[in-house]
Parts: structure tokens; sequence; C-alpha cells
């Protein structure tokens, strides 16, 4: 028996390659890893739609020499199985090539190291016409020709990326500036979003500057710690001599968060869609919004959310593909997460029914009820409620008919659909929003008491008034009010 070498040939490997399903925002994202494992703490993004449109990504981290620069740029420049550095945010060596052409058709890097530059370029055009793995080596003179390089040149050390050629970022757009310029409004989100924890630099990361186009990122705690509860203690997961650890939160309640933060936390998919674990590989976010099948997604678990965050020894065990954006837990961690998340769902139902529980608490006069019977859920006006009677003690009786038919179609007439659509956007709902002992309410209890025949009645009055809404969401002050103007 013997053993023949047949190399993939590159012009075919490299543009299959190419369709691994990078988005843009993937891509550099990906591009970002490599910058982050150089010890970088400044990252310039730099995008020109128009022109000789490019993307250059330039840090200050270590930078490579020639040998190192050239190692990689080779395609599978590391192997997935060998054990990496702690703060390694790699995995299969392939990201840096993969992910810059899969949108562009020239992806150039040059590194400053020890006070030398280093360059070389991949051209997919030169490939198909060598046939051969042709990685371009250039010399100063070529290197200065490239954009951004005068303030690379400016640093003690660090790599430059450029992506030019970008047949992909245009792809099917009649307006390619327009189009390039929305795409990367998206990667702006995605990176404040997978990045945050080093953006912000959290216990334990130092504290990396990004921007685009000179406008810096800010992170974006897809947990909003500063307003979220904890309802459970953080959970460790052991597997081997690794540690997993998850800790569990639950969002405020939509009416306590400012439309800035409901846009951050739920983005165009809303929050529903983004509820989930959100699993962290070396502090840098891999993938979100899913419960691995554990449960299904609903309305009253929206608020749900997990951090999960595992060390890079368990790729292996995980299933992480090239992108970095799919993951699989293996079976010992889906066990440990499935004990978890009834706990946690359960405590995002308790926050987003917190005002439904005075639809139900029997302690309280309701002005609506809520009927379950065969045909489904129905919603009636109490015509037991305070405000009903009052209103049929000062009607005739040939008005009573009049007051019941008027109740009734109200009762047909929610807009239940319109009430959906509004819940399933995290639309926020002023209706039943009251803060403070307006003058419609004090109005509306006057009247209530002027209606008392008797100072027994009165009394009877004071004991109900504060298990009736909205009265109940002022206990103590109504009847002091009351009491206050009509000397009682």
């Amino acid at each position: 028996m013997r053993e023949i070498s047949i190399p993939p040939y590159a012009p075919m490997l490299m543009e299959s390659t190419r369709a691994l399903g990078y988005s843009l925002e993937a891509a550099i994202a990906d591009i970002l890893d490599n910058s982050i494992t150089a010890k970088a703490t400044n990252i310039s993004i730099k995008f020109i739609p128009f022109g000789e449109p490019y993307l250059s990504i330039l840090d200050n981290g270590k930078g490579m020499n020639s040998v190192e620069i050239t190692d990689a740029m080779r395609y599978g420049s590391g192997n997935p199985l060998e054990t990496r550095d702690l703060d390694d945010l790699g995995r299969f060596g392939l990201g840096l090539k993969t992910a810059s052409l899969s949108q562009s058709r020239k992806l150039t890097v040059i590194s400053l190291k020890n006070g030398k530059l280093s360059g070389r370029s991949w051209d997919l055009d030169h490939v198909i016409k060598s046939g051969k793995w042709s990685l371009l080596v250039l010399d100063k003179k070529d290197m200065l020709k490239f954009p951004q390089i005068e303030l690379l040149q400016l640093q003690s050390s660090g790599t430059l990326v450029i992506l030019q050629n970008l047949d992909r970022v245009g792809n099917g757009e009649s307006d390619f500036e327009a189009a390039f310029s929305e795409k990367m409004d998206r990667v702006r989100e995605h990176l404040s979003l997978v990045f945050h924890r080093y953006i912000s630099g959290e216990s334990g990361l130092k504290s990396i500057k990004m921007n685009i186009n000179n406008e810096p990122l800010a992170p974006h705690d897809p947990f909003l710690i500063n307003k979220s509860t904890q309802i459970m203690d953080d959970e460790k997961i052991s597997i081997g001599d690794h540690l997993i650890l998850v800790k569990p939160y639950i969002l405020p309640h939509i009416s306590k968060m400012t439309d800035a933060e409901i846009k951050m936390l739920g983005g165009k998919d809303g929050l529903t869609k983004q509820q989930g674990f959100y699993v962290y590989r070396n502090k840098r976010l891999l993938i979100w919004g899913s419960w691995f099948r554990l449960i299904r997604k609903d309305e009253l678990s929206k608020l749900a959310r997990v951090r999960v965050d595992i060390p890079n020894t368990l790729d292996h065990l995980w299933a992480i593909d090239i992108r970095k954006s799919t993951a699989t837990p293996p079976e010992i961690v889906r066990k440990n997460l499935s004990r978890i998340v009834g706990q946690i769902t359960e405590g995002s139902k308790r926050t987003w029914t917190f005002r439904g529980k005075k639809e139900t608490d029997d302690s309280i006069v309701h002005l609506w009820t809520r009927l379950k019977t065969r045909e489904g859920i129905l919603y009636d006006i109490n015509r037991d409620h305070p405000l009903v009677e009052m209103l049929k003690e000062k009607l005739d009786l040939k008005d009573h008919k009049f007051l019941h038919q008027l109740l009734k179609m109200i009762e047909m007439n929610i807009p239940l659909n319109s009430l959906y659509i509004d819940l399933t956007n995290d639309e926020k709902f002023k209706n039943n929003e009251l803060y403070e002992l307006t003058d419609d309410i004090k109005e509306l209890a006057e009247l209530l008491l002027e209606n008392c025949k008797n100072p027994e009645e009165r009394q009877r009055f004071f004991d109900k008034i504060e298990s009736t809404p909205p009265f109940s969401q002022f206990p103590g002050k109504i009847v002091k009010y009351l009491k206050e103007v009509n000397h009682a």
C-alpha cells in the first residue's frame, strides 16, 4: 500500500467556501475574533461605498511577522482538535479567509510587528487564472498603495484587513451605495450585541473600543442587567474538568422599559423571538434566541433570557460550526438546562402577568370579568361594579335596557385583533398606567361617595373602594383624600 497527496483544486474550493452562508455582519464578527485574540484594545472599521468601494478593519493587536502572516492566510491554519489558549476565539483556522472572501473577491492582510510590515493577498481572479494556491506576497511599495495603511504605520503594532471587489455585498442590488450603507447599519447592531461584554469591559475583560467610520459602538446588553431580576442563583454544570456557567435573567415588565430599551432588546423581530438561551464562548456571543427545543416560545415567556458561558475547550461537544453561528448543547447540558428552563419561564410569566393578576384576584372588584366557556374565553363588563350600579340608580327603569345594550355593544366590539398585534409587537399600553392620584380619579371617587345615602353606606363604600380599580392602585390615599374633602 502506498499513499498519494491530492490537494484540492484551489479555484474550486475557494469559490465553494464562499457559499457557507455568511451574512456581512457575521463575516465581520468572525474577522474581529482574530483582532481580539491578538490582544487588540482598539478596532476601527472603515467602509467606503462609492468610487472604488472597500471595507477595512484596523486593530492595534500584537501584529504578525512574515512567517506568521503566511500561516494565518493558509486555509486550515489551525487544528480544531488541538488545545487552544483560553482566550482564543478561533476554531478551524478558516474564519479570516472564508469570512472575508464570502463578501469580496480580494482579501489583503498587512501587519506590523517589531517595526516591520508584512503583507499577503488572496485574489480569487488571480487564483482562477493560475489554477493554484497562489498567495500574493506584497512588497513595501505594494502595501503603501492600500487604504488606511498610513494609520497602521502610526501604531507600534497591529493588523490591517482590506476587502475589495465586494461582489457579494451589492449582489442583486440596483443601488450599491445605499445597499452597502444599510448593511453596515446591521453590522453596527450585530457587533454591539455579539461583543457587548468586550466593549463594556466587564470584570475580567479589558475594554475594547470599536468604531465604524469613526462612530463608536455602544454595548447592547441583552439582559438589561441594571433593571432585570435574577430569580435563581447562578448554576455551574461540570463536564470533566470544564465548567459551564448559567445565569438566568427576567427582563423588567415592558411598561418599565424605555422605547429605546425595547428596540435594543427586541430588534426587528421583537421580544418574543429574542427570548431563550444566550450562549457565549469566551464571552463572545455565539447564538441567541433559542430554547434548544426544550420548550416553545410564547408571549408569557418573552421576558426570560439565560446566559450560558462555555469555554473553547468544549467546542467539539457543542458542535460549533465554521461560522460560529450554530451550536447544539450536549445531552448532559440539555438535562441541566431543561430543569432551569421551567423555573425561569415561570418567573417571566409572573412578571408579564403582574397587572393581569388584578384581573383574576378575588379580593378585587373588577370592571371586566373573564369567563371560560365551552366555546372559548368570554370577557364581560361586571354588572355589579360600583360604577355600573351607581349609573343604574341614576337612570329611570326604562333607560336600564339602553344601558344593558350599550354594555353589550362594548363587550362585542373589543378590538381583540389589534390588541394581539400590539402585544406581539411589544407596544406599551397607556390605558392602565396610573402613577398618581389624578383629578379625574378624585372626581370619580367623589361622585361615587355622593351616591351613598347614609353613614352606613358611606362606611361600606370606604371599605370597598380600595379593592376597586382604579382606586385600588392608591391604597390609603384615596380614602384619606375623600375624608379630607368631605370631612367624613
